[in-house]
């Protein structure tokens, strides 16, 4: 079965772009005739369109496969290529599906609660593959922003897929880990080990109510008669242009950390001792942002890869104590200008400065212009 990645039709042949739609909605319709009933009525769907959607797609959507079809263009163009392309697919299929409607799908989806556990309504597979479509669009599309930016994902890491979903979708972590989004009913749990197994299991347990949710986000725009066909097109468009930006602000934010971590360590002259201060100034307000966590581990690895510095003592410390790095700084000989400024960076990494991290750095200062 031959996948088409975004960007491979050309934008401005509209009767190309609607071939293309109309071939993923025909191979997502075998996909959702082999769902039943239970399936859509638990949100187990979701989890099964996880693997179909991912599983050989992110081998070839590559890094490499961008830079060969945008050369010269900066990872933003990139993205925003992207994101303009999902758009117009989503409006396409949008428009597409509604002509296929005679009523309001929340009708139909109501027959799901008489149906045969094995069965699917006529009426609720059309719907299906709608709801198919757009979130493997927006999955494929955050998926497809974070390689542009370089951030690593790996969707057999259970950590890796459900930030990704989360990212695609909207949906704030706790929401997951507690199910109690809005809109989400009881639970009907799934056999997922036939879809997953080993570590993924445990995150692929939390997914059927994410394709809850999604499920039901997908009903209103089906449930005001009248307006069917308009209101499909332009909530289509909406949801994936603003997964898209979504998607765009979450890993762009993480390339700016990791591009941080590379320069520091690049211009670095103590990377070991770059690295205990780091730590300091990361706990000098008793709490660690995710931006701060991401620069810290980004630190330590490149450190590590560049420099063979393995700092066993650092690693295993549970509260840093500022004498000890005050102790460090004063043993080192040299000029220490690099160690401050990058004292600095790490400090507004997540922000403006704050009282403690100000009160710090001052410190830093003196005492590496004292020696």
């Amino acid at each position: 079965m031959t996948e088409v990645l975004p960007g491979s039709v050309d934008a401005g042949d509209d009767d190309a772009d609607r071939e293309a739609v109309e071939e993923e909605r025909a191979r997502l319709r075998e996909f959702v005739d082999g769902l039943s009933a239970g399936d859509i009525k638990s949100g187990g769907w979701f989890t099964k369109l996880c693997a179909h959607a991912l599983r050989s797609y992110t081998e070839k959507a590559t890094w490499e496969y961008f830079q060969q079809k945008y050369q010269g263009v900066p990872a933003d163009g990139i993205v925003g290529r992207q994101i303009k392309l999902a758009a117009k697919n989503a409006m396409i299929e949008g428009g597409i599906t509604s002509s296929l409607y005679t009523g309001t799908i929340a009708t139909t989806i109501g027959s799901l609660g008489g149906a045969s556990p094995a069965t699917v309504p006529a009426g609720v597979a059309t719907f299906m593959v709608d709801l198919t479509y757009i979130t493997q669009l927006q999955l494929r599309l955050a998926h497809d922003i974070a390689v542009v930016y370089r951030i690593p994902l790996d969707v057999d890491d259970p950590e890796d897929m459900m930030k990704l979903v989360r990212v695609a979708f909207g949906i704030k972590a706790g929401e997951v880990a507690r199910g109690s989004m809005k809109f989400v009913p009881s639970l009907v749990r799934q056999v997922l080990k036939k879809y997953y197994s080993g570590p993924v299991l445990a995150a692929a347990k939390s997914l059927p109510f994410v394709g809850k949710h999604l499920l039901q986000r997908n009903i209103i725009k089906f449930g005001i008669p009248g307006v069917g066909i308009p209101l499909t097109i332009l909530v289509n468009r909406y949801t994936t242009v603003a997964a898209g930006r979504y998607a765009k602000s979450v890993f762009r934010d993480e390339a700016e950390v990791i591009e941080l971590a590379d320069t520091l360590i690049r211009r670095s002259r103590h990377p070991q001792l770059m690295l205990w201060v780091a730590w300091l100034v990361i706990n000098a307000d008793g709490k660690i942002a995710d931006a701060e966590s991401l620069l810290f581990q980004r630190l330590t690895r490149l450190a590590r890869e560049r420099h063979q510095v393995d700092d066993e003592q650092l690693a295993n410390v549970v509260n840093i104590d500022p004498d000890e790095v005050w102790h460090r700084i004063d043993a080192e000989p040299g000029d220490l200008s690099d160690v401050v400024s990058a004292a600095h960076r790490v400090a507004t990494v997540d922000g403006d400065l704050n009282t403690h991290e100000k009160a710090l750095i001052a410190e830093l200062r003196d005492r590496c212009q004292r020696r």
